[in-house]
């Protein structure tokens, strides 16, 4: 997976307790438009969103956290692999793959950060991708 980059809204977020990583629902938003760093919330990237169909939801795709902990002073969040398989047509184009908290409601909907798959994707029927989160390094670290 590609390098992770956290909106700036995040360190703030962090700082009111608008997170809390166990219990709320995460989600990857499919984007082809570049996000930049001071969007903030859902909405900021909703209009850019990947059109619903053939295995995308629009909203995002279920991200599940299998653990997080901190050691030696750095915290890592640990997502399972997300796969987007495509059905009954294609998927695409996209590009950016966006994590978004679903569950606070103000803000509504806040980002936590993105990566850059490096070119565009468009999957055929039965074609897939992983967003592969690497358990060693985490989805997400704060050092």
């Amino acid at each position: 997976m590609a390098t992770f980059n956290k909106f700036d809204s995040f360190v703030e977020y962090l700082a009111e307790q608008v997170f809390n990583f166990q219990t709320d629902t995460l989600k990857i938003v499919l984007t082809d438009t570049a996000p930049v760093a001071t969007n903030s919330v859902y909405a900021d990237i909703s209009a850019t969103e990947l059109a619903n169909g053939h295995g995308y939801t629009t909203g995002g795709l279920a991200v599940t956290m299998t653990s997080s902990g901190q050691t030696s002073g750095t915290y890592k969040l640990i997502l399972a692999d997300v796969v987007l398989l495509a059905a009954g047509g294609s998927v695409g184009p996209f590009r950016y793959f966006v994590l978004v908290d679903t569950t606070p409601t103000s803000p509504l909907k806040p980002l936590v950060g993105w990566w850059d798959y490096g070119s565009s994707l468009t999957l055929a029927t039965g074609e897939s991708v992983t967003v592969d989160f690497s358990p060693a390094t985490g989805a997400v670290q704060i050092v």
